[in-house]
Protein backbone atom coordinates (compact mmCIF):
# COMPACT_ATOMS: atom_id res chain seq x y z
CA UNK A 1 0.00 0.00 0.00
CA UNK A 2 1.15 3.50 -0.83
CA UNK A 3 0.50 4.70 2.74
CA UNK A 4 3.38 2.49 3.96
CA UNK A 5 5.86 3.95 1.49
CA UNK A 6 8.79 5.57 3.40
CA UNK A 7 8.41 8.81 1.46
CA UNK A 8 4.67 9.06 2.16
CA UNK A 9 5.20 8.33 5.85
CA UNK A 10 8.01 10.89 6.11
CA UNK A 11 5.99 13.58 4.28
CA UNK A 12 3.04 12.96 6.61
CA UNK A 13 5.36 13.20 9.61
CA UNK A 14 6.89 16.38 8.16
CA UNK A 15 3.52 18.04 7.55
CA UNK A 16 2.12 17.09 10.97
CA UNK A 17 5.22 18.30 12.82
CA UNK A 18 5.19 21.61 10.92
CA UNK A 19 1.47 22.09 11.58
CA UNK A 20 2.21 21.46 15.26
CA UNK A 21 4.69 24.35 14.95
CA UNK A 22 7.83 22.32 15.53
CA UNK A 23 10.75 24.31 14.03
CA UNK A 24 11.27 23.43 10.39
CA UNK A 25 14.87 22.26 10.87
CA UNK A 26 13.84 19.79 13.56
CA UNK A 27 10.84 18.62 11.50
CA UNK A 28 13.03 17.96 8.45
CA UNK A 29 15.59 16.07 10.52
CA UNK A 30 12.97 13.86 12.18
CA UNK A 31 11.27 13.24 8.83
CA UNK A 32 14.58 12.26 7.24
CA UNK A 33 15.26 9.82 10.09
CA UNK A 34 11.73 8.44 9.66
CA UNK A 35 12.26 7.83 5.92
CA UNK A 36 15.60 6.16 6.56
CA UNK A 37 14.40 3.94 9.38
CA UNK A 38 11.23 2.80 7.56
CA UNK A 39 13.32 1.91 4.50
CA UNK A 40 15.71 -0.12 6.66
CA UNK A 41 18.77 2.16 6.51
CA UNK A 42 19.17 2.34 10.29
CA UNK A 43 20.10 5.36 12.43
CA UNK A 44 23.78 5.55 11.55
CA UNK A 45 23.22 4.83 7.86
CA UNK A 46 20.49 7.45 7.63
CA UNK A 47 22.59 10.11 9.33
CA UNK A 48 25.55 9.36 7.08
CA UNK A 49 23.44 9.80 3.95
CA UNK A 50 21.73 12.85 5.45
CA UNK A 51 24.95 14.68 6.29
CA UNK A 52 26.50 13.64 2.98
CA UNK A 53 23.64 15.26 1.08
CA UNK A 54 23.70 18.60 2.92
CA UNK A 55 26.52 19.88 0.71
CA UNK A 56 24.14 19.95 -2.24
CA UNK A 57 22.78 23.30 -1.08
CA UNK A 58 26.07 24.77 0.19
CA UNK A 59 26.12 27.44 -2.54
CA UNK A 60 22.56 28.46 -1.70
CA UNK A 61 23.30 28.66 2.02
CA UNK A 62 26.42 30.79 1.45
CA UNK A 63 24.41 33.10 -0.81
CA UNK A 64 21.87 33.69 1.93
CA UNK A 65 24.50 34.49 4.57
CA UNK A 66 26.36 36.99 2.36
CA UNK A 67 23.15 38.63 1.15
CA UNK A 68 22.02 38.84 4.76
CA UNK A 69 25.21 40.72 5.60
CA UNK A 70 24.57 43.07 2.67
CA UNK A 71 20.98 43.66 3.82
CA UNK A 72 22.13 44.33 7.38
CA UNK A 73 24.61 46.94 6.15
CA UNK A 74 22.09 48.68 3.90
CA UNK A 75 19.61 48.91 6.75
CA UNK A 76 22.31 50.20 9.10
CA UNK A 77 23.06 53.14 6.80
CA UNK A 78 19.50 54.44 7.21
CA UNK A 79 18.70 54.12 3.50
CA UNK A 80 15.31 52.52 4.22
CA UNK A 81 14.30 55.39 6.51
CA UNK A 82 15.09 57.91 3.78
CA UNK A 83 13.08 55.87 1.29
CA UNK A 84 10.08 55.87 3.64
CA UNK A 85 10.11 59.66 3.85
CA UNK A 86 10.45 60.01 0.08
CA UNK A 87 7.52 57.65 -0.42
CA UNK A 88 5.36 59.76 1.91
CA UNK A 89 6.05 62.79 -0.27
CA UNK A 90 5.17 60.97 -3.51
CA UNK A 91 1.98 59.19 -2.44
CA UNK A 92 -0.17 62.30 -1.85
CA UNK A 93 -3.04 60.34 -0.31
CA UNK A 94 -3.50 57.84 -3.14
CA UNK A 95 -3.78 54.20 -2.01
CA UNK A 96 -2.96 52.74 -5.41
CA UNK A 97 0.16 54.87 -5.73
CA UNK A 98 1.42 53.52 -2.41
CA UNK A 99 0.44 49.98 -3.43
CA UNK A 100 2.43 50.23 -6.67
CA UNK A 101 5.42 51.66 -4.78
CA UNK A 102 5.30 48.75 -2.30
CA UNK A 103 5.25 46.28 -5.20
CA UNK A 104 8.21 47.96 -6.92
CA UNK A 105 10.30 48.28 -3.76
CA UNK A 106 9.58 44.64 -2.88
CA UNK A 107 10.62 43.54 -6.36
CA UNK A 108 13.83 45.58 -6.08
CA UNK A 109 14.60 43.94 -2.71
CA UNK A 110 14.98 40.59 -4.43
CA UNK A 111 16.72 41.74 -7.60
CA UNK A 112 18.45 45.14 -7.85
CA UNK A 113 19.37 45.49 -4.16
CA UNK A 114 18.98 41.98 -2.74
CA UNK A 115 17.99 42.60 0.89
CA UNK A 116 14.87 40.40 0.85
CA UNK A 117 12.42 41.08 3.73
CA UNK A 118 14.95 42.89 5.92
CA UNK A 119 13.72 46.30 4.73
CA UNK A 120 10.06 45.83 5.73
CA UNK A 121 10.22 46.38 9.54
CA UNK A 122 12.21 49.57 8.87
CA UNK A 123 10.33 50.97 5.88
CA UNK A 124 6.69 50.33 6.83
CA UNK A 125 6.22 51.53 10.46
CA UNK A 126 6.91 55.18 9.54
CA UNK A 127 4.25 54.86 6.81
CA UNK A 128 1.47 53.46 9.02
CA UNK A 129 0.20 56.86 10.08
CA UNK A 130 -0.08 57.87 6.40
CA UNK A 131 -1.89 54.62 5.61
CA UNK A 132 -4.32 55.24 8.48
CA UNK A 133 -5.16 58.71 7.15
CA UNK A 134 -5.86 57.22 3.72
CA UNK A 135 -7.96 54.47 5.38
CA UNK A 136 -5.87 51.96 3.42
CA UNK A 137 -6.70 48.35 4.19
CA UNK A 138 -3.40 46.79 5.27
CA UNK A 139 -4.40 43.56 3.57
CA UNK A 140 -3.91 45.51 0.35
CA UNK A 141 -0.30 46.18 1.37
CA UNK A 142 0.17 42.55 2.42
CA UNK A 143 -0.70 41.21 -1.02
CA UNK A 144 1.56 43.84 -2.62
CA UNK A 145 4.45 42.49 -0.59
CA UNK A 146 3.45 38.95 -1.52
CA UNK A 147 3.69 39.67 -5.24
CA UNK A 148 6.83 41.79 -5.06
CA UNK A 149 8.72 39.28 -2.92
CA UNK A 150 7.71 36.15 -4.85
CA UNK A 151 7.02 36.83 -8.53
CA UNK A 152 10.53 38.08 -9.42
CA UNK A 153 12.46 35.09 -8.04
CA UNK A 154 10.02 32.62 -9.63
CA UNK A 155 10.35 34.15 -13.10
CA UNK A 156 13.71 36.00 -13.28
CA UNK A 157 17.11 34.34 -12.60
CA UNK A 158 18.60 37.40 -10.88
CA UNK A 159 19.73 37.67 -7.23
CA UNK A 160 17.26 35.55 -5.21
CA UNK A 161 15.89 34.30 -8.50
CA UNK A 162 19.38 33.01 -9.31
CA UNK A 163 19.35 31.07 -6.03
CA UNK A 164 15.87 29.67 -6.69
CA UNK A 165 16.52 28.71 -10.31
CA UNK A 166 19.91 27.24 -9.42
CA UNK A 167 18.30 25.22 -6.67
CA UNK A 168 15.68 23.85 -9.07
CA UNK A 169 18.35 23.00 -11.64
CA UNK A 170 20.57 21.20 -9.11
CA UNK A 171 17.65 19.34 -7.51
CA UNK A 172 16.19 18.26 -10.85
CA UNK A 173 19.58 17.09 -12.09
CA UNK A 174 20.14 15.16 -8.87
CA UNK A 175 16.74 13.51 -9.33
CA UNK A 176 17.80 12.18 -12.73
CA UNK A 177 16.63 14.78 -15.27
CA UNK A 178 19.45 16.82 -16.81
CA UNK A 179 18.37 20.36 -17.71
CA UNK A 180 20.00 23.71 -18.37
CA UNK A 181 19.13 26.89 -16.49
CA UNK A 182 17.24 28.48 -19.39
CA UNK A 183 14.60 25.72 -19.24
CA UNK A 184 13.42 27.19 -15.94
CA UNK A 185 12.83 30.84 -16.79
CA UNK A 186 11.40 29.93 -20.17
CA UNK A 187 8.58 28.05 -18.43
CA UNK A 188 7.98 29.74 -15.07
CA UNK A 189 6.70 32.99 -16.58
CA UNK A 190 3.15 31.61 -16.49
CA UNK A 191 3.39 31.41 -12.70
CA UNK A 192 4.19 35.13 -12.73
CA UNK A 193 1.13 35.78 -14.89
CA UNK A 194 -1.06 33.80 -12.47
CA UNK A 195 0.26 35.89 -9.58
CA UNK A 196 -0.27 39.14 -11.51
CA UNK A 197 -3.93 38.23 -12.01
CA UNK A 198 -4.21 37.54 -8.28
CA UNK A 199 -2.56 40.89 -7.48
CA UNK A 200 -4.95 42.88 -9.68
CA UNK A 201 -8.03 41.16 -8.27
CA UNK A 202 -6.72 41.56 -4.72
CA UNK A 203 -6.02 45.27 -5.16
CA UNK A 204 -9.53 45.86 -6.46
CA UNK A 205 -11.16 43.89 -3.63
CA UNK A 206 -9.11 45.33 -0.77
CA UNK A 207 -9.24 48.91 -2.04
CA UNK A 208 -12.25 49.66 0.16
CA UNK A 209 -11.71 51.93 3.17
CA UNK A 210 -10.81 50.38 6.50
CA UNK A 211 -10.51 52.28 9.76
CA UNK A 212 -7.46 51.99 12.02
CA UNK A 213 -6.69 53.77 15.24
CA UNK A 214 -3.76 56.18 14.92
CA UNK A 215 -1.57 54.98 17.79
CA UNK A 216 1.23 57.51 18.02
CA UNK A 217 2.74 55.95 21.11
CA UNK A 218 3.69 52.84 19.21
CA UNK A 219 5.48 54.56 16.34
CA UNK A 220 8.07 57.20 16.93
CA UNK A 221 7.41 60.04 14.53
CA UNK A 222 9.82 62.90 13.92
CA UNK A 223 8.19 65.16 11.33
CA UNK A 224 10.61 67.94 12.03
CA UNK A 225 13.63 65.79 11.24
CA UNK A 226 15.03 66.30 7.77
CA UNK A 227 16.89 63.29 6.52
CA UNK A 228 19.55 64.07 3.94
CA UNK A 229 20.84 61.74 1.28
CA UNK A 230 24.52 61.33 2.04
CA UNK A 231 27.46 59.87 0.14
CA UNK A 232 27.16 56.59 2.05
CA UNK A 233 23.63 56.13 0.73
CA UNK A 234 24.76 56.53 -2.89
CA UNK A 235 27.62 54.13 -2.21
CA UNK A 236 25.13 51.67 -0.73
CA UNK A 237 23.08 51.84 -3.93
CA UNK A 238 26.27 51.31 -5.91
CA UNK A 239 27.05 48.21 -3.84
CA UNK A 240 23.68 46.73 -4.71
CA UNK A 241 24.29 47.35 -8.41
CA UNK A 242 27.76 45.78 -8.14
CA UNK A 243 26.23 42.66 -6.59
CA UNK A 244 23.78 42.43 -9.49
CA UNK A 245 26.38 43.02 -12.25
CA UNK A 246 28.91 40.54 -10.83
CA UNK A 247 26.20 37.91 -10.44
CA UNK A 248 25.07 38.36 -14.05
CA UNK A 249 28.65 38.29 -15.37
CA UNK A 250 29.90 35.30 -13.40
CA UNK A 251 26.69 33.40 -12.62
CA UNK A 252 27.73 33.37 -8.96
CA UNK A 253 25.48 35.18 -6.49
CA UNK A 254 27.84 34.60 -3.51
CA UNK A 255 30.63 36.24 -5.51
CA UNK A 256 28.37 39.20 -6.32
CA UNK A 257 27.38 39.67 -2.68
CA UNK A 258 31.01 39.36 -1.58
CA UNK A 259 32.11 41.96 -4.15
CA UNK A 260 29.44 44.36 -2.86
CA UNK A 261 30.60 43.89 0.73
CA UNK A 262 34.26 44.42 -0.26
CA UNK A 263 33.24 47.61 -2.10
CA UNK A 264 31.48 48.89 1.02
CA UNK A 265 34.53 48.11 3.16
CA UNK A 266 36.90 49.86 0.72
CA UNK A 267 34.65 52.94 0.55
CA UNK A 268 34.30 52.87 4.36
CA UNK A 269 30.54 52.47 4.34
CA UNK A 270 31.48 49.49 6.48
CA UNK A 271 34.28 50.35 8.89
CA UNK A 272 36.96 47.74 9.46
CA UNK A 273 36.04 47.34 13.10
CA UNK A 274 32.38 46.69 12.16
CA UNK A 275 33.01 43.76 9.79
CA UNK A 276 32.28 41.18 12.50
CA UNK A 277 29.04 42.97 13.39
CA UNK A 278 27.99 42.92 9.73
CA UNK A 279 28.69 39.20 9.38
CA UNK A 280 26.86 38.48 12.64
CA UNK A 281 23.95 40.57 11.35
CA UNK A 282 23.89 38.58 8.11
CA UNK A 283 23.77 35.33 10.03
CA UNK A 284 21.04 36.73 12.26
CA UNK A 285 18.90 37.76 9.29
CA UNK A 286 19.42 34.78 6.99
CA UNK A 287 21.25 32.10 8.98
CA UNK A 288 18.11 30.16 9.82
CA UNK A 289 17.03 29.98 6.18
CA UNK A 290 20.55 28.95 5.16
CA UNK A 291 20.50 26.00 7.55
CA UNK A 292 17.02 25.02 6.35
CA UNK A 293 18.47 24.83 2.83
CA UNK A 294 21.26 22.51 3.99
CA UNK A 295 18.93 20.24 5.93
CA UNK A 296 16.40 20.10 3.07
CA UNK A 297 19.15 18.88 0.75
CA UNK A 298 20.06 16.19 3.29
CA UNK A 299 16.42 15.14 3.54
CA UNK A 300 16.14 14.86 -0.25
CA UNK A 301 19.31 12.76 -0.32
CA UNK A 302 17.83 10.33 2.22
CA UNK A 303 14.65 10.07 0.14
CA UNK A 304 16.67 9.26 -2.98
CA UNK A 305 18.87 6.75 -1.15
CA UNK A 306 15.91 5.00 0.48
CA UNK A 307 14.95 3.36 -2.81
CA UNK A 308 11.31 4.26 -2.14
CA UNK A 309 10.98 6.76 -4.98
CA UNK A 310 10.58 4.13 -7.71
CA UNK A 311 7.95 2.28 -5.69
CA UNK A 312 6.03 5.48 -5.00
CA UNK A 313 6.15 6.47 -8.66
CA UNK A 314 4.92 3.06 -9.82
CA UNK A 315 2.04 2.98 -7.32
CA UNK A 316 1.08 6.59 -8.04
CA UNK A 317 1.23 5.97 -11.79
CA UNK A 318 -1.08 2.97 -11.51
CA UNK A 319 -3.47 4.87 -9.23
CA UNK A 320 -3.60 7.81 -11.63
CA UNK A 321 -4.16 5.52 -14.59
CA UNK A 322 -1.51 7.35 -16.57
CA UNK A 323 -3.71 10.47 -16.72
CA UNK A 324 -1.75 13.71 -17.04
CA UNK A 325 -4.53 15.90 -15.65
CA UNK A 326 -4.94 13.62 -12.63
CA UNK A 327 -1.18 13.61 -12.25
CA UNK A 328 -0.77 17.38 -12.34
CA UNK A 329 -3.67 17.78 -9.89
CA UNK A 330 -2.19 15.24 -7.46
CA UNK A 331 1.33 16.64 -7.72
CA UNK A 332 0.16 20.23 -7.20
CA UNK A 333 -1.96 19.21 -4.21
CA UNK A 334 0.95 17.27 -2.73
CA UNK A 335 3.19 20.29 -3.29
CA UNK A 336 0.72 22.52 -1.46
CA UNK A 337 0.63 20.13 1.50
CA UNK A 338 4.41 19.91 1.77
CA UNK A 339 5.17 23.56 1.23
CA UNK A 340 2.48 24.93 3.54
CA UNK A 341 3.93 22.72 6.25
CA UNK A 342 7.55 23.71 5.73
CA UNK A 343 6.78 27.34 4.92
CA UNK A 344 9.77 28.03 2.66
CA UNK A 345 9.75 27.70 -1.09
CA UNK A 346 13.51 27.30 -1.30
CA UNK A 347 13.64 24.54 1.32
CA UNK A 348 10.99 22.44 -0.40
CA UNK A 349 12.54 22.33 -3.87
CA UNK A 350 14.87 19.36 -3.18
CA UNK A 351 12.00 17.51 -1.48
CA UNK A 352 9.40 17.88 -4.24
CA UNK A 353 11.96 17.44 -7.05
CA UNK A 354 12.87 13.98 -5.73
CA UNK A 355 9.22 12.94 -6.20
CA UNK A 356 8.10 15.06 -9.15
CA UNK A 357 10.90 14.21 -11.61
CA UNK A 358 10.47 10.42 -11.82
CA UNK A 359 6.67 10.60 -11.57
CA UNK A 360 6.45 13.40 -14.14
CA UNK A 361 8.66 11.51 -16.59
CA UNK A 362 6.59 8.37 -16.23
CA UNK A 363 3.38 10.33 -16.84
CA UNK A 364 4.90 11.76 -20.02
CA UNK A 365 5.37 15.36 -18.93
CA UNK A 366 8.05 17.39 -20.69
CA UNK A 367 11.10 18.68 -18.76
CA UNK A 368 9.63 22.19 -18.96
CA UNK A 369 6.33 21.01 -17.47
CA UNK A 370 8.10 19.21 -14.63
CA UNK A 371 10.21 22.26 -13.85
CA UNK A 372 7.09 24.44 -13.91
CA UNK A 373 5.25 22.19 -11.46
CA UNK A 374 8.24 22.14 -9.10
CA UNK A 375 8.44 25.94 -9.18
CA UNK A 376 4.71 26.27 -8.54
CA UNK A 377 4.74 23.70 -5.75
CA UNK A 378 7.62 25.52 -4.06
CA UNK A 379 5.99 28.94 -4.48
CA UNK A 380 2.78 27.71 -2.87
CA UNK A 381 4.58 27.51 0.47
CA UNK A 382 5.57 31.17 0.43
CA UNK A 383 2.01 32.51 0.26
CA UNK A 384 -0.41 31.47 2.94
CA UNK A 385 1.96 29.62 5.27
CA UNK A 386 2.24 31.22 8.74
CA UNK A 387 5.92 30.19 8.79
CA UNK A 388 6.86 31.80 5.47
CA UNK A 389 9.17 34.80 5.07
CA UNK A 390 6.67 36.24 2.59
CA UNK A 391 4.01 36.36 5.30
CA UNK A 392 6.17 36.95 8.39
CA UNK A 393 8.01 39.89 6.81
CA UNK A 394 4.92 41.98 5.93
CA UNK A 395 3.32 41.27 9.31
CA UNK A 396 6.48 42.46 11.08
CA UNK A 397 6.03 45.88 9.48
CA UNK A 398 2.24 46.19 9.23
CA UNK A 399 1.64 45.07 12.82
CA UNK A 400 4.04 47.60 14.37
CA UNK A 401 1.07 49.19 16.17
CA UNK A 402 -0.70 45.91 16.98
CA UNK A 403 -3.58 46.34 14.50
CA UNK A 404 -2.69 43.74 11.86
CA UNK A 405 -3.42 40.05 12.39
CA UNK A 406 -0.83 37.67 10.95
CA UNK A 407 -3.26 34.91 9.94
CA UNK A 408 -6.34 36.80 8.78
CA UNK A 409 -4.70 39.95 7.43
CA UNK A 410 -1.58 38.48 5.80
CA UNK A 411 -1.76 34.69 5.38
CA UNK A 412 -5.38 34.30 4.26
CA UNK A 413 -5.36 37.20 1.74
CA UNK A 414 -2.08 35.99 0.22
CA UNK A 415 -3.37 32.42 0.04
CA UNK A 416 -6.55 33.50 -1.74
CA UNK A 417 -4.82 35.90 -4.13
CA UNK A 418 -1.81 33.76 -5.01
CA UNK A 419 -2.13 30.11 -4.02
CA UNK A 420 -5.45 29.62 -5.82
CA UNK A 421 -4.24 31.09 -9.17
CA UNK A 422 -0.93 29.21 -8.80
CA UNK A 423 -2.75 25.93 -8.20
CA UNK A 424 -4.94 26.45 -11.26
CA UNK A 425 -1.86 27.21 -13.36
CA UNK A 426 0.01 24.25 -11.83
CA UNK A 427 -2.76 21.84 -12.77
CA UNK A 428 -3.59 22.96 -16.31
CA UNK A 429 -0.57 24.74 -17.82
CA UNK A 430 1.75 21.65 -17.74
CA UNK A 431 -0.67 19.98 -20.16
CA UNK A 432 0.29 22.55 -22.84
CA UNK A 433 4.06 22.68 -22.32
Amino acid sequence: MIIFNPIVISVIVLSVLCLLKLPVMAALLISALTAGLVSGMGFSGTMEVFVGGMGGNANTALSYILLGALAFTINKTGAADILAKKISQVVRGNKFTLAIIIVLVSMASGTIIPVHIAFIPILIPPLLSLMNKMKMDRRMAAICFGFGLKAPYITIPIAYGAIFHGLIKDSVNQAGLNITGDVIWKNTWMAGIAMLIGLVLGLLYFSRDREYEDIHDEIEEKPEEIVKVETKHWLTLGAGIIALVIQLKTGSLPLGALAALVFMVVTRVIKWKDIQEVLDGGIGLMGFIAFVMLIAAGYANVINASGAVDHLVDVAFDALGGSKIAGSFTMTLLGLLITLGIGTSFGTVPVVAAIYVPLGLKLGFSPGAIVFMIAVAAALGDAGSPASDTTLGPTAGLNADGQHDHIWDTCVPQFICYDIPLMIAGIFWPLFI
